[in-house]
């Protein structure tokens, strides 16, 4: 068996929601099949990029507390995942990642930096105006990365009257 941390790591993006974590469970059981790394990446989307959104000059403390807030989220979103799902010894070896810009391209450019084998990510699987309107970060990520990206959509919960046989 190959010793941990010499295969290139898979990269998982994440936003603290449901999605993300059914996307990071399923690259940890892929991660322990395959004897690779997972690197947890978050993106703080950069306010200067932002539609709707002006510069403040001389207010970059906002930005910097900004940054500082969302590594104390991904931190406890990696330990949740980590006590939650025990059993995935590829989330014991995890590491985190924080980056600030736009989330597609700062995933794309994650993945190059870390030389990921691939990438795994949720998608909310937004259909119709919502996503003409929105976009999908997902389906632009498949689009222009250089690595195989994985989708992972979460089951859909039943209704309350199947769930009662």
């Amino acid at each position: 068996m190959k010793e941990k941390g010499k295969s290139k790591p898979i990269l998982v993006p994440v936003d603290f929601s449901s999605h993300s974590e059914t996307a990071l469970v399923s690259a940890a059981e892929l991660a322990d099949k395959l004897d690779s790394d997972i690197v947890i990446l978050h993106v703080v989307h950069d306010l200067n990029e932002a539609p709707g959104y002006y510069s403040v000059k001389g207010r970059d403390k906002q930005l910097r507390r900004m940054e500082d807030v969302a590594a104390e989220m991904l931190e406890e979103f990696f330990h949740k995942m980590q006590k939650k799902h025990a059993s995935l010894s590829a989330l014991e070896h995890a590491t985190t990642m924080l980056v600030v810009g736009l989330p597609v391209n700062r995933i794309l450019e994650s993945a190059k930096k870390i030389r990921a084998r691939m990438i795994v990510m949720g998608s909310q699987g937004r259909t119709g105006l919502a996503r003409a309107m929105l976009g999908s970060k997902a389906e632009q990520v498949v689009r222009l990365a250089s690595v195989p990206v994985m989708i992972v959509k979460e089951e859909k919960k039943s209704d309350s009257k199947s769930d009662n046989s």
